[in-house]
């Protein structure tokens, strides 16, 4: 899962792309990025870390111009080395840089025809050089001076025709304009948003979430629909247009439990509402199976993203809603973290338990998901420490048993500790007294709104294992598994940890918004 970023300006546009950047952060923190364009050249800065460690003085004074693109990253394929930061560059036709949030299915087929037809090179592993390499290859094809709206609406077709997967992407043509656009399913997210200047004229931002955009004082304009496309040219002038042959909404659903903002709104729906709605159905769940004289005292959410639903279900039950865990702000988001080893590590150095709500209490612990597992049993090991009577766990998502192939980081169906395992066995595993996942059913129906009627179907895959783009087999996903799981990972880093048992170790991820 990445974050990007583009933005259209009358003025420069450095700082604010580094600001959306960190309103961004919380969709990955590997690595960052930013080019800009001023005068027919592009300025690039680029490297691993967090953006506030990316970017310093001497970099944003070096950005110049008025067009720019940004991205941060965490790696889901291939490793987390700097040489596949984003945004990638190609020098023809007329010098185009990308960023993508997302992931190509079929990358490797279309990286061997992009050698073998089009003679491209590529210089990484990632889909996101391939679709780049896709999109240069289609527009130079049109063959013209300057681009016009319908050479970039046929490029993009022509990218729908040849891409399966799911990518939000932001391009940027040197010297001729901005680009976003959206795989057909629209499994990814991208919105774009405007506003005036005080000359009366009008800047375009695009951006994976509606927070970077009102955090900048943009007005949000609308989603960019499935298999859309949207060109913002030199002139500042805005095209719009569906590229796609049959487009249908169908969102990423985890997009919703846990990667975007609370205060996000995606395809029309509010975050924020759709994990209230997650808290209410989870507690009516508890009482229809623990029954209304349930003993629970106190339901503490797992900071930070887990913190809407928690109250909801808090106040179903009838309860007290108490914060019980401090965090520690300076350590990333353990999810997102490579390595199994690193996610386990940062945990007691992460969290550290109120002893005062714990003490002899029956305490509810309440995670938007359980997905590796990793933490689990050490938060629970806690809560007893601090004195808890009884510790029972519940998840605002259900059990995730099937891998991710759309571009979050949870492939290796061996590392998932729902994958084979029942509620009775994983309850035994992380040492809770008791342990209830929401049902898929009523996360759905937590999302969908009456509001937004076009958007009824989601990917539900890491639930269900239907992948709704149907071009993934039984081989795929064993040859996906091979190549993305931690071990893999940390070959590719340079260095092994020969000890790693992914089938055994106990596996829950602590996480938060930025």
């Amino acid at each position: 899962m990445c974050g990007v970023v583009g933005i259209a300006g009358k003025a420069p546009v450095n700082q604010m792309l580094f600001d959306a950047l960190t309103m961004l952060q919380h969709r990955g923190q590997d690595a960052a990025g930013i080019v800009t364009c001023h005068n027919g050249r592009l300025f690039l800065r680029k490297d691993n870390g967090m953006v506030r460690d990316v970017f310093h003085t001497r970099h944003m004074r070096a950005l110049l111009g008025n067009y720019g693109i940004g991205h941060v990253r965490y790696p889901t394929a291939g490793s987390s080395s700097s040489a596949e930061a984003q945004p990638f560059y190609v020098n023809s036709p007329y010098g185009i840089t990308l960023a993508h949030n997302g992931n190509l299915t079929n990358a490797a087929d279309i990286h061997d025809d992009l050698f073998k037809t089009d003679l491209r090179h590529m210089n990484t592993d990632s889909d996101s050089e391939v679709l780049l390499n896709v999109f240069a290859h289609e527009l130079q094809k049109c063959a013209s001076l300057t681009p016009s709206p319908d050479d970039i609406f046929h490029t993009v077709k022509r990218v729908h025709e040849r891409c399966k997967g799911a990518y939000g992407v932001v391009a940027m043509i040197t010297g001729h304009g901005l680009v976003g656009f959206r795989d057909p399913n629209g499994i990814r997210p991208l919105i774009y948003g405007s506003r005036l200047t005080e000359n009366g004229e009008k800047e375009y931002i695009i951006a994976s979430e509606s927070v970077a955009i009102t955090a900048l004082g943009f007005k949000v304009e609308r989603d960019i629909e499935p298999g859309e496309a949207v060109f913002i040219n030199a002139e500042g002038e805005f095209y719009s247009q569906q590229c796609a042959s049959q487009p249908r909404y169908r969102p990423c659903i985890f997009e919703y439990v846990y990667f975007a903002r609370p205060d996000a709104t995606i395809d029309g729906i509010s975050v924020y509402k759709a994990r209230l709605k997650m808290g209410e159905t989870l507690a009516k769940k508890i009482l229809r199976e623990w029954g209304e004289a349930h003993d629970v005292d106190v339901v503490i959410p797992i900071p930070d993203t887990s913190r809407t639903s928690a109250l909801e279900l808090a106040n179903i039950l009838g309860v007290k809603f108490r914060e019980g865990f401090m965090k520690n702000r300076y350590i990333g988001r353990t999810f997102i973290m490579p390595g199994q080893q690193q996610r386990k590590k940062s945990v007691r150095q992460k969290l550290n338990p109120v002893e005062l709500e714990f003490k002899d209490k029956n305490v509810l612990l309440v995670d938007d998901s359980i997905v590796r597992g990793t933490t689990c049993n050490e938060i629970i090991q806690m809560a007893r420490d601090a004195g808890a009577k009884n510790v029972y766990f519940a998840s605002a998502a259900p059990m995730v048993k099937y891998p991710n192939v759309y571009g979050i980081d949870m492939p290796a169906k061996a590392e998932l500790i729902a994958s084979h395992r029942s509620v009775e066995e994983i309850q035994n595993i992380i040492g809770a007294d008791r342990l209830i996942f929401q049902d898929l059913d009523d996360l759905k129906a937590a999302v969908r709104t009456s509001k937004v009627p076009e958007v009824q179907e989601f990917d539900c895959s890491v639930f269900d294992g239907v992948y709704v783009t149907g071009d993934i087999d039984e081989q795929y996903l064993n040859d996906l598994e091979q190549s993305r799981n931690d071990t893999a990972k940390k070959q590719k880093d340079g260095y092994i940890d020969v000890n790693i048992d992914a089938s055994s170790v106990d596996l829950c991820g602590i996480k938060e918004e930025m």
